[in-house]
């Protein structure tokens, strides 16, 4: 009688989600749907563009940024509620490209003449752009592979660019590549985390989802030991 109240109850929320995190999110939202009876529909995507939908009206009730900055300013705008705020993941970078034995286990590969497209998602959009961007800068490398560089709308279309050969290799999340430690195919160097800013990801509650209990449930699940198992798999710190 209780499980048939509880799913009476059950329901839906709509979640804007970081490209970087689309693989474990959707393995999270089976887990959330399984475990609690709540729906969670994902739409995956580049944070800078869910803030413009989001300020455009966007139906979004739950919000998994790439970065910290982008629910901090929809809470100071009064489109999300700060005390909802709180960091679900801190992700990686990495220099990936799907060619075996290409990408050296330090990224001298940036240094060579070999790099015809090197893949990063729009730094204006994406934080693991404006990530690939401070890596190059610290490099010293940015000028010399500027020509080089072909951007996508956010990382999930940066690591197809990779994925594809359409560009020889890639700064993409470490999640698009790896699953349970274990880097799948072709080759990668996961870039030190003092080359750039921390990519901490941010959740919040957006206005349209505060009265919704499955979006308060989805929030709490992010906490949980379970999503944090999932998402320890692909690579992503706490």
């Amino acid at each position: 009688m209780l499980l048939l109240t509880g799913l009476a109850q059950a329901g839906e929320v709509l979640a804007a989600v970081a490209a970087n995190f689309s693989a474990p999110m959707r393995e999270i939202a089976a887990a959330f749907e399984r475990d609690t009876g709540h729906k969670a529909v994902l739409s995956f995507g580049a944070t800078g563009a869910f803030y413009t939908q989001i300020r455009n009206g966007a139906p979004f009730e739950v919000l998994l940024a790439a970065d910290d900055s982008t629910p901090a300013k929809l809470a100071a705008e009064g489109l999300a509620l700060e005390r909802t705020r709180f960091s679900y993941a801190t992700g990686r970078l990495v220099l990936w490209s799907a060619q075996p034995g290409l990408v050296d286990a330090n990224g001298a590969v940036l240094r060579g003449s070999g790099i015809e497209r090197l893949a990063i998602a729009d730094p204006k959009l994406a934080p693991y752009g404006q990530a690939a961007i401070e890596v190059l800068t610290r490099l010293g490398l940015l000028a010399t592979l500027q020509p080089r560089l072909v951007q996508g709308k956010s990382i999930a279309q940066a690591h197809q660019f990779a994925a594809s050969g359409n560009a020889t290799l890639g700064f993409v999340a470490l999640s698009q590549v790896q699953k349970d430690g274990v880097i799948g195919q072709g080759s990668a160097w996961i870039v030190p985390a003092d080359l750039h800013a921390p990519l901490r990801q941010d959740a919040i509650l957006l206005l349209p989802g505060k009265d919704k209990a499955a979006a308060s449930a989805l929030l709490a699940y992010l906490r949980s030991d379970a999503a944090r198992r999932i998402a320890a798999g692909y690579g992503y710190g706490f």
